[in-house]
Formats: C-alpha cells, sequence, structure tokens
C-alpha cells in the first residue's frame, strides 16, 4: 500500500482529519430535515453504527433548528451542508455546526464568501467545498468538453482561491462525480495541486449492492494508492448501511485493525459443510467481536489449515466434523454443529 499522503490538519469539532490523522467515515440524514424528532432518532443510529461525522441538509431557516438539536443529541460532530445561501451558513455556524459544506462558487459573490469565512474562523469551523460532476461552471464545461475530472478539478481550484482570498484555509476538498473512473482521476489529480484534507465519494452511486461496489472501487483505490482523509459511501439505502460499509472498507484496504476481519473460502466441490450458511452465522456473531483479529471459515479440513496459515484464529469443515485452528495449526477436532460456538469460546479467551 502507498504511504499517505500528508495534508493539512483541521479540526471538525474534536475530531482532526488530514495530517495524518485515521480516516473517518462520515453519514448524512435522509429524512426531511423540518422532521427533527426522525432526525434525531436517525442521527443515534448512526452514531451507534460507528458514524464519526455526521451531514445533515440545511435547505432554509427553519432547518437550522436541526442543527443545534443534532448538536444536543449526538457527541459526533455535526456538519451543515448549504447551498445557495449565505446566510444559512453563517447561522448554521451560530447554531453549532462544527463544519459547513458549500460551494462558494454558488454563494452569492465574492462578499458573501468572505461573510461565511468570517463566521467559520471566528469559531474554529471549517468549510468543505463541495464539488459534483453536475455543479461544474458551464465556462469550464465548454472548456473542458463536459464535467471531466480536470474541470472538476478547476472548479475546486477556483472555490479554494475564493476562500484563500479571505485568508481562510481550514478546507476540505470533495470531488465527486457518479462515473467511477472520473471520480478516480480527479481525486488524484487534485492530490497533485494541492494539501488540503481530501473528503472521498463516488456520489449517486447506486443501491446498497452496486453503490457498495462503486465505492470499494473508486474509494478503495484511492485509500490503496495514499489519497484520502475521510469517506462517505453513498447508497440509496438506510444510512447505517452507508457506515458500515464504510467501516468494513477501512478495515478491507488496512486502514482500520479494531474488529474483527473475516476471511472465508468460496467453496469447491470438496466441502462437506455449508460454508456460506457457516460464514454467514460467523459474520453476524463476530459483530460484537471489537478485538482486531483475522478470523478464518474454510470449508475443507485438506486445504483449510494451509490456506488460513495467516488468521489468528479459524475453522474448517469436514464430514460432520471440523477442526479449530491456530495460525494454521490444528488445535483440535470439534463436531460439525459445535464449530461456530467453539470458535467463539476460543475468541473469548484471546
Amino acid at each position: 500500500m502507498t504511504p499517505r499522503k500528508l495534508t493539512r490538519r483541521v479540526l471538525v469539532g474534536k475530531v482532526p482529519m488530514g495530517g495524518g490523522a485515521p480516516v473517518t467515515v462520515q453519514s448524512m440524514l435522509s429524512v426531511p430535515a423540518e422532521d427533527i424528532p426522525r432526525g434525531l432518532a436517525q442521527a443515534r443510529a448512526l452514531a451507534a453504527a460507528g458514524c464519526e461525522i455526521l451531514r445533515a441538509a440545511v435547505p432554509d431557516v427553519a432547518a437550522v433548528r436541526l442543527i443545534e438539536a443534532l448538536k444536543n443529541a449526538v457527541s459526533i460532530p455535526v456538519v451543515a451542508d448549504i447551498h445557495f445561501d449565505a446566510k444559512l451558513a453563517i447561522e448554521s455556524v451560530t447554531a453549532g455546526a462544527d463544519k459547513i459544506r458549500i460551494n462558494p462558487g454558488n454563494i452569492g459573490g465574492q462578499e458573501k464568501v468572505a461573510a461565511v469565512a468570517r463566521a467559520c474562523r471566528l469559531s474554529g469551523v471549517p468549510i468543505r467545498i463541495g464539488v459534483n460532476s453536475g455543479s461544474v461552471e458551464r465556462e469550464l464545461l465548454a472548456r473542458f468538453g463536459g464535467p471531466t475530472p480536470q474541470a472538476m478539478v478547476e472548479s475546486a481550484l477556483r472555490h479554494v482561491a475564493l476562500l484563500e482570498r479571505e485568508d481562510f484555509q481550514d478546507i476540505v476538498i470533495s470531488l465527486k462525480s457518479s462515473d467511477v473512473p472520473d471520480t478516480f482521476e480527479a481525486y488524484r489529480l487534485m492530490a497533485e495541486r494541492c494539501d488540503y484534507p481530501l473528503h472521498l465519494g463516488v456520489t449517486e452511486s447506486g443501491t446498497q449492492r452496486m453503490g457498495t461496489l462503486k465505492s470499494a472501487a473508486g474509494i478503495g483505490g484511492l485509500l490503496l494508492c495514499g489519497i484520502g482523509d475521510t469517506i462517505r459511501v453513498s447508497l440509496t439505502a438506510d444510512p447505517a448501511r452507508e457506515v458500515e460499509a464504510g467501516i468494513d472498507l477501512l478495515r478491507a484496504v488496512g486502514l482500520r485493525r479494531d474488529g474483527v476481519n473475516l476471511i472465508s473460502c468460496p467453496t469447491c466441490g470438496r466441502a462437506k459443510i455449508d460454508v456460506a450458511a457457516l460464514a454467514g452465522a460467523a459474520e453476524e456473531r463476530l459483530k460484537a467481536v471489537h478485538k482486531p483479529l483475522r478470523v478464518a471459515v474454510m470449508g475443507c479440513a485438506v486445504n483449510g489449515p494451509g490456506e488460513a496459515r495467516e488468521a489468528d484464529i479459524g475453522i474448517a469443515g469436514g464430514d460432520g466434523c471440523g477442526v479449530l485452528m491456530r495460525k494454521g495449526e490444528i488445535l483440535r477436532k470439534v463436531p460439525e454443529a459445535e464449530l461456530l460456538d467453539a470458535l467463539m469460546a476460543e475468541i473469548e479467551k484471546m
């Protein structure tokens, strides 16, 4: 894995971003902004799922009340998502927002950008410049022939310049497209052009199945290249699934060591046990385990120990019985019906 690019550090509430800080997982409320009770319930569920930074849309003045309510309901930082109205950004800062997400190009000119920057500076609140492929300026679309990665980067740099003109540098940048290769290239180019922290994501990525796959390709690829400081896996699904996918993605690329990394074989004609059912049951029970372990569930007691040699603990099926293994060495034979219980009992001792 490529060493992480060292970016500037900003603080989102008490959560550091950039400067070598751990990559954080974000999500966004999906209920209407005016439905505060449901918004608070969803926020608590997201925090419980492991969300580390929470974003909420603020479409009008009434929605600013949601920011204050969220600050009182959860302990994780709250980001106000603003479009077009600088007043909403300033009022969200007053309400306690820990970060503001704006597109400086549509906030109403340099004077209003300056007002937002001033309010954020006085409160120590960073600003995320959020550029999507659908928000690129017409002039750039004409120059580059569409919302290309180069056009997205130029758009973001223009917006950065607006804030830098106000001596504001607590900036985070995102460049999201629904096209995975374009997203990847835009972030790669931006990482070469600046040292601000990067918020990674593939926008409008789709349902839980395809959205997770697209995010794994785009976000995961960037992380493996050492690019990225915070992530959101955008899914057309319960946002708690975004958080789970984001945490799993960080574990998959080796940036999270907390919790279990489950490995399991794809099974074959040698298997005498339902590996899929066993691995699924193991995955469910292992959700409650927070030890940094690699756990193997293999289908064949012949090849299983060798294939799972790097696992801290594991089981391999047989015909009516299986084996419990540690680092590829067989500890003992176990009746098939007791394999999972034996695995969990051994993990409890570790």
